[in-house]
């Protein structure tokens, strides 16, 4: 629209011509907005907010007395309230570049006057605390103008061919180069360490993969030896196998054997036996029937005989006094005693008799029979007291 004017985002539009701006100014301040302005009747000029620079280079001196080269860039703009506006306008509208003039101007006083307050060592290790303290300084001054400063950088401090600056870096830089030469030297053993490990790690590596390869050659050689010996040793177990069970099947023919010549000789040898040893039992039980019923019959005999063959015993014994020269001294009573004494030595001489039958109970019936025979014919023949059988004369016997 023709007469519609709207500033830029970092500008402001300045309307002179009209009513007074604020403050008494002499012109109008419009910013983020437009404005209409009567042709003729009023006039816009345009004042920057942009951020601008200005570089400061300058030979201050330390109170010291040193000098030093500084050199610094500050970086301003025009405030952004109407007073700031309003003071830059009336002084740069006419030629804004101005501004960067007059700023690194007045902080070139400013520096001068802070390094005479500070040492070389301050200076160059306090860049930040002189920094701050100019812009303390000029702040008041800069607001007067409308300019507010948003930075201050120290690019660099030179003393030139003093040399000052360098040797008071000289033991920082012998400290330094003594640093950097121990790690260096560390740099350096570390790296030897390493190329030493490295070494040992790469051996060690060799020689497991010489045992590992050792090792794989000789199970290697294992298996192809037990694979030679394989078609051997199988064909001795199979014939170790093929003797086992011949040796088996032939114990089981020696033992069907055994158990055929069992059945064909041995039980019927042990039948056999059995059958005579159950007929010797049987007829060694019917002979012992037989001579214990023999043996009770000549007893019964024998203890007849004896009984009828005791008086002849008696006689046979009177008998053989018949020749002897006895004197009997006490008459009836003596021949009493002789007779009773010839009694008792026939029943002795027949319970002898008798008991050496008893013990030959063993014996046949025959051996029996022939005993009680013997002592009959003892008994009946006469002749058997021969003159040999009598007692020599002699003294007689007196009872």
């Amino acid at each position: 629209m023709f007469g519609y004017r709207v500033p830029a985002p970092d500008e402001a539009m300045l309307i002179s011509g009209g009513r007074r701006g604020l403050g008494g100014a002499p012109f109008r301040v419009v910013t983020g907005h437009g404005k209409f302005v009567l042709p003729v009747f009023r006039k816009t000029r345009f004042l920057t907010l942009s951020m601008c620079e200005a570089e400061v280079t300058e030979t201050c001196v330390t109170r010291q007395g040193i000098a030093l080269h500084v050199r610094a860039v500050i970086a301003f703009k025009v405030g952004n309230d109407h007073e700031s506006i309003i003071n830059a306008g009336q002084r740069f509208l006419s030629d804004q570049d101005q501004m960067s003039v007059l700023t690194g101007r007045i902080f070139a006083g400013h520096l001068r006057a802070i390094i005479g307050s500070m040492t070389v060592e301050e200076i160059v290790t306090e860049r930040q605390k002189l920094a701050a303290e100019v812009l303390d300084t000029s702040k008041v001054e800069m607001a007067k103008i409308g300019l507010i400063v948003d930075s201050l950088q120290i690019q660099s401090i030179d003393d030139g061919d003093v040399g000052y600056i360098e040797a008071m870096s000289a033991p920082h830089k012998a400290a330094i180069q003594r640093q950097a030469q121990i790690a260096q030297a560390q740099a350096t053993q570390a790296s030897v360490e390493a190329e030493q490990v490295a070494a040992r790690n790469q051996a060690e590596y060799a020689r497991q993969t010489a045992v590992v390869k050792a090792e794989y050659s000789a199970e290697v050689d294992r298996a192809q030896a037990q694979a030679a010996q394989a078609g051997p040793l199988a064909q001795a177990h199979a014939q170790q196998e093929v003797l086992a069970a011949q040796t088996e099947l032939a114990q089981k023919a020696a033992q069907l054997r055994q158990q055929q010549l069992v059945g064909e000789i041995v039980k019927p040898a042990e039948a056999e036996a059995e059958r005579i040893k159950v007929l010797a039992i049987a007829e060694a039980e019917r002979m012992k029937i037989q001579a214990e019923a023999a043996a009770s019959h000549d007893r019964v005999a024998l203890d007849r005989m004896l009984i009828d063959q005791l008086p002849l015993i008696v006689k046979e014994a009177a008998g053989g006094l018949a020749g002897a020269n006895v004197n009997v001294l006490n008459g009836a009573d003596g021949l009493g005693e002789i007779a009773a004494g010839l009694v008792a030595q026939g029943l002795t001489i027949l319970d002898s008799v008798r008991q050496n039958l008893n013990g030959q109970n063993s014996e046949g019936r025959s051996e029996k029979a022939e005993g009680l025979l013997e002592l009959q014919g003892y008994l009946r023949t006469p002749e058997k007291n021969t003159d040999e059988d009598k007692p020599a004369e002699g003294p007689s016997s007196t009872t």
